[in-house]
Formats: structure tokens, C-alpha cells, sequence
């Protein structure tokens, strides 16, 4: 029994070193999704504990503690797991009936609490479901499988355009419908942004903006001024992984802090140019570094 269960693992750990080489340029891919990461991205509402439940193994993406010890398929990545591993799978090659597994649930996916052997043992068996106690993590969103966090993202961004889309009606008032971003949380920023700017309207005037008149105010002399300027100058092809809005994100917030500096006056056109061309090396993490050395260059010649 124990050479089959040995057996089992070495077939197992294969499958993760197979996985491994095929993401060998983006490691990332063929890592098992963190619960922590998630719930960095998606706000619970409250923990419901639900009870013992058949759960599809196909629908348990992650692990809360155990995700460096698996891969995205739950095949052991580290040889540290083979002797539990291998008892979990002597035990099921016997016929011995294992407690269940316990697991978080969020969006309809689970979550492994503790077990993940015994998922990782299903899992190479083929088997379909699995005995689980469960608590909900109670949210709104609506999750399909996937095997990585940047899938994840995808939905987690998707929903909340449709909810930004549907609550703001921004599609209808601007008659656009591309303001798409490459990281979750965006949304309530741009929506904070119009409440900004609603509020600095709203200053001059003797009867309050409504809401559909500060949509349509932003987006033509706030955000669009913005976009222009970055397909003007052609930047876009320096930014591949990235949308236009996030480039919008990004310009707006430090030339805000360089107006601040230097005045209304300073030219839109000047910061995107400078970007374009520090961009041909630098990555957009690095961008904020470029802004400072814009700052620094004009703090010089303000001094002359």
C-alpha cells in the first residue's frame, strides 16, 4: 500500500514541476490563489457558518495558510508535504473515511481552512466532491473558477464597472463606455473624483449641480483633457499591460501635487512627454520616480 501511495506523490509532484516549467516566465500563473490576497480585493460583509456540505473540488481555488505548499491545481509544489501527503492517500487507498475538509466560501469558490492534503489527494485520484464544513464569507460578487489571482482580478474588475456603470448611469451621460482599469478599486476612486469635483462647482453656485451635470462636467474638462494629451503624445505603446484610465489615474494625482507647486499654469502636455520618454526603460511602478525628477528639473529652473 505505502510503495502505491509513494507512487501517487511522485505522479503528483511531477505534474506540479510540469506546471511549473510551462509559467516558468511568469511563476506567478502556477501559484495557488491566497485567501489573504483575495479579501484584500473584495470586502466581506460578515462570516456565516453554513455546516457540512458536498462541495465540488473544481470550485476550491486557494488555501488560507498552506498556498506555497500547492500549486494552482493543488499539486504539491515542496517535498516537505510528501509524508503527510502520502498517509492522506494510504488512508483513502485503505478505504478509511477522513473527516471533512473545512473551507472558507466567497463569490461561490472555496477557500481551504484545513485539508489542503486531502484536497491535493482528491484532486490526483480525479475525484469530483468532497465532504466540507463551511463559512460563508458573506459579499455581493459572484466568482467563476479560475487558477489565478489575476483572473480573479478580471471578474472582481468586471463587476465593478457594471455596478460603477449601474449605479452612476456614467454610460448614458458620457456616452462612454471605456473607462476600463487593470487593477480592482479604481471605480470608487473616479467616483470620489467626480464627488470632488461636484463639490468645487458647487462652490460657485448659487443652486446645486445635480449629479448627471457633474458626470458630464468631469468627464469633458477633467478627464477627457487627460486622455487627450496621452493619445496625443502616443504614450499608450509604453504602457501595454495598462488602460488609458489607469495612465489617467496615475498623471492626475501627481499633477494635481505639481500644480500645487507650480501653479495652474503648468502645461498637462509637458508631464505626459516627459513620461513617454522615460518610459522607453522604465516600468510604470517606477513612474512615480520619473514625477519626482519632473519635479526636481522644474524646482531648478524655477531657482535660475
Amino acid at each position: 500500500m505505502l510503495q502505491e501511495a509513494e507512487n501517487d506523490f511522485a505522479k503528483a509532484r511531477n505534474k506540479a514541476l510540469f506546471n511549473e516549467i510551462q509559467h516558468f516566465l511568469n511563476p506567478e500563473e502556477a501559484s495557488m490563489i491566497s485567501l489573504k490576497a483575495v479579501k484584500k480585493l473584495i470586502k466581506t460583509e460578515t462570516e456565516t457558518y453554513i455546516g457540512m456540505q458536498v462541495v465540488p473540488i473544481n470550485k476550491i481555488i486557494g488555501s488560507e495558510g498552506r498556498y506555497k505548499d500547492f500549486d494552482n491545481q493543488f499539486f504539491p509544489k515542496r517535498s516537505v508535504v510528501k509524508e503527510r501527503w502520502e498517509h492522506v492517500d494510504e488512508a483513502i487507498i485503505k478505504d478509511i473515511v477522513l473527516p471533512p475538509i473545512k473551507v472558507y466560501e466567497l463569490g461561490g469558490l472555496y477557500f481551504v481552512r484545513d485539508g489542503n492534503h486531502r484536497v491535493s489527494v482528491a484532486k490526483a485520484k480525479g475525484v469530483e466532491f468532497i465532504d466540507a464544513e463551511v463559512i460563508s464569507l458573506q459579499t455581493e460578487i459572484r466568482l467563476s473558477p479560475v487558477r489565478t489571482l489575476q483572473g480573479m482580478i478580471k471578474q472582481i474588475i468586471a463587476y465593478e464597472k457594471r455596478n460603477f456603470y449601474f449605479e452612476t448611469n456614467f454610460g448614458d451621460i458620457t456616452e462612454y463606455w471605456c473607462l476600463d482599469f487593470s487593477t480592482a478599486g479604481q471605480y470608487d476612486k473616479i467616483y470620489e473624483h467626480i464627488l470632488t469635483h461636484k463639490y468645487f462647482i458647487n462652490q460657485s453656485k448659487t443652486e446645486e449641480i445635480s449629479m448627471e451635470e457633474a458626470i458630464l462636467s468631469w468627464y469633458e474638462t477633467v478627464y477627457m483633457p487627460v486622455v487627450n494629451s496621452i493619445e496625443k503624445c502616443n504614450i499608450m505603446k509604453y504602457f501595454k499591460n495598462h488602460t488609458v484610465s489607469d495612465l489617467y489615474m496615475f498623471i492626475i494625482s501627481f499633477y494635481d501635487e505639481l500644480k500645487k507647486k507650480f501653479g495652474e499654469d503648468l502645461p498637462l502636455e509637458e508631464i505626459v512627454y516627459d513620461i513617454k520618454k522615460e518610459r522607453k526603460t522604465t516600468p510604470l511602478k517606477k513612474a512615480k520616480n520619473l514625477l519626482n525628477k519632473l519635479l526636481l528639473k522644474m524646482r531648478m529652473g524655477n531657482s535660475h
